[in-house]
């Protein structure tokens, strides 16, 4: 009987341009040292004009099938998390699922904003433990810098380009792998983080164009506060599921939005610095690829081993937030 899911594989891309503070400081009001006290981001990297989210999500995958030992004909269903897909539709997994040479099987996008990868691994779980599917592709994946208004100094540092992606599977042990997870919304503050054109509210013209509205809006203060607040949340009551504390978890992975907002939520955990996973350094906020991009590069370094007790969460535009409680 499978009783969950688990990480079979995981892998990560990221463009190999980099945009430093001091490149922003050329073309902002803004400098190195007010953007890493505020945020903690040193550089953040970029797609050329010519690419788009596939780009980046096809070679985390291939990473992620040949950690897992598997190949494209091994899946069963291809989820892609992301608010910049390469077209409004087709979604972007049905061209993942061609490009890598997957089988005729379901593929299809999510939008939940930077909890993406979070609703995309509960759905996944759900689908693996009925026995609808055995393989799933995840891909957390967004070209920020398309949708970043660069003139905006409040927003403009923040955002980067990155594709994370991860293949899950029956645990063959009831140890190991998802022991839960918690998502949720509010609408009523969709207006904190939002684009306004370019859907059927406000479809794309001269005038949405001439007014740069096609560019993403955050209200940075609301947004902050939320963040903590129901990321603390989530941490509370997955660990309170499973009949756990913060001081049982090996590394608690938060959506990499602002290093103050990590801090903050280690805080409320009472946790050690030292076992809050931060890269936000390298990539800056890659919306729903930063938790995904973590858990990779924590993986590789060592900091997530079989055994671990990882906590992965994440708030976003929706608003949405959640999390997933992983024995590794």
């Amino acid at each position: 009987m499978i009783t969950r899911s688990r990480v079979f594989g995981t892998g990560m891309a990221v463009p190999d341009h980099i945009i430093t503070n001091e490149y922003l400081s050329t073309i902002v009001d803004t400098s190195d040292e007010w953007i890493r006290t505020r945020t903690g981001m040193k550089e953040r990297r970029q797609v050329r004009p010519d690419q788009a989210a596939s780009d980046l999500a096809i070679p985390a995958s291939q990473q992620a099938l040949e950690e897992a030992g598997l190949s494209p004909q091994d899946l069963d269903m291809i989820i892609v998390a992301t608010i910049s897909p390469d077209t409004l539709f087709p979604s972007t997994a049905c061209i993942i699922q061609d490009k890598i040479g997957a089988r005729q099987i379901p593929a299809f996008d999510i939008s939940a904003g930077c909890t993406g990868a979070i609703y995309a691994h509960t759905l996944a779980d759900q689908l693996i433990r009925t026995g609808h599917s055995k393989y799933i592709l995840i891909i957390g994946v967004e070209l920020l810098t398309k949708i970043t208004n660069w003139s905006d100094r409040s927003t403009c540092v923040l955002f980067g380009d990155g594709a994370g992606a991860s293949v899950v599977g029956p645990s063959e042990n009831g140890s190991s792998g998802l022991l839960g997870h918690h998502i949720a919304s509010d609408g009523k503050g969709a207006s904190m983080l939002y684009i306004p054109a370019g859907g059927s509210r406000m479809p794309a013209s001269r005038e949405t164009v001439d007014k740069n509205l096609h560019v993403l809006f955050m209200k940075g203060n609301e947004i902050y506060k939320t963040a903590i607040s129901t990321m603390s949340e989530s941490c509370h009551i997955l660990l309170k599921q499973e009949g756990l504390t913060p001081q049982d978890v090996d590394l608690f992975v938060f959506h990499q939005a602002n290093l103050r907002i990590l801090e903050a939520v280690g805080k409320r955990l009472r946790v050690s610095p030292d076992r809050v996973f931060v890269n936000i350094h390298k990539y800056g906020n890659t919306s729903t690829a930063t938790t995904m991009m973590a858990v990779h590069e924590a993986v590789q370094e060592g900091k997530i081993q079989r055994g671990s007790l990882v906590l992965q969460v994440a708030f976003g535009a929706g608003l949405t937030w959640g999390g997933l409680l992983w024995r590794w």
